[in-house]
């Protein structure tokens, strides 16, 4: 017997050609999302780096309204940075018309910037909750080839009425080449999983950080007043 790929195919059962053909499904999911979402990570690098020294020049020069209408611009709507400014400025002009205290502009503003990072988080987290269930779900999916492998190596050893290896290599080359396979679909898919997630606490980081200059912002205008 030979124990090429496609030998090896040839040979599988039904079961485990139907597993194999999943996992091979997922991992093309898997590289997939992965490409996605580091498109959009690049995407919101990249307009952040356009627009955040133009908004820091608005903003020391005053003009909150100017740099609000500047990071609301379609164009910048994949940028995080533009995003939770935006946002803190709206609320803070928001809550200055309604002539709240100081200290509840400053609140108002703080809010805005979190639910801005917040629902942006959730934009950059499209498409992990799959990639978890597939690192988590592929070697068992695996490993439901690997039984029946098994079976079939039994049932080679009835067919034959011997137990050599002959009767069984099939059965077991089948089973471990599920099992490899399954390992290997969860490691590339808990790899791009956790390379994307410490990508986002970089990105949530700098929201942080921006949301903080933000109200810092606030606070120095309000008290120059």
């Amino acid at each position: 017997m030979q124990f090429g790929l496609i030998e090896m195919w040839q040979q599988m059962g039904a079961v485990a050609k139907t597993v194999a053909i999943i996992l091979i499904a997922l991992s093309i999911i898997t590289i997939y999302l992965f490409i996605e979402r580091q498109l959009a990570f690049s995407r919101a690098r990249k307009k952040s780096m356009e627009v955040a020294p133009k908004l820091a020049d608005l903003l020391k020069n005053g003009q909150l309204k100017e740099a609000m209408a500047l990071a609301s611009k379609k164009e910048f709507k994949d940028s995080h940075l533009a995003r939770v400014t935006a946002s803190g400025i709206e609320e803070f002009l928001t809550s200055r018309l309604s002539n709240l205290t100081v200290d509840e502009q400053l609140e108002s503003a703080q809010r805005g910037c979190e639910r801005a990072q917040s629902l942006f988080t959730q934009e950059l987290r499209k498409g992990l909750s799959v990639m978890a269930t597939i690192a988590t779900s592929a070697p068992f999916i695996g490993l439901f080839g690997t039984i029946f492998g098994i079976i079939n190596a039994f049932r080679g050893m009835a067919l034959t009425g011997s137990g050599g290896i002959g009767a069984v290599a099939g059965g077991i080359a089948e089973a471990l080449i599920t099992t490899a396979f399954g390992i290997a679909v969860a490691i590339i898919a808990l790899w791009t999983f956790n390379s994307l997630n410490t990508r986002i606490e970089i990105y949530n980081a700098e929201m942080e950080n921006t949301a903080s200059q933000i109200t810092d912002y606030f606070v120095r205008m309000s008290e120059s007043r």
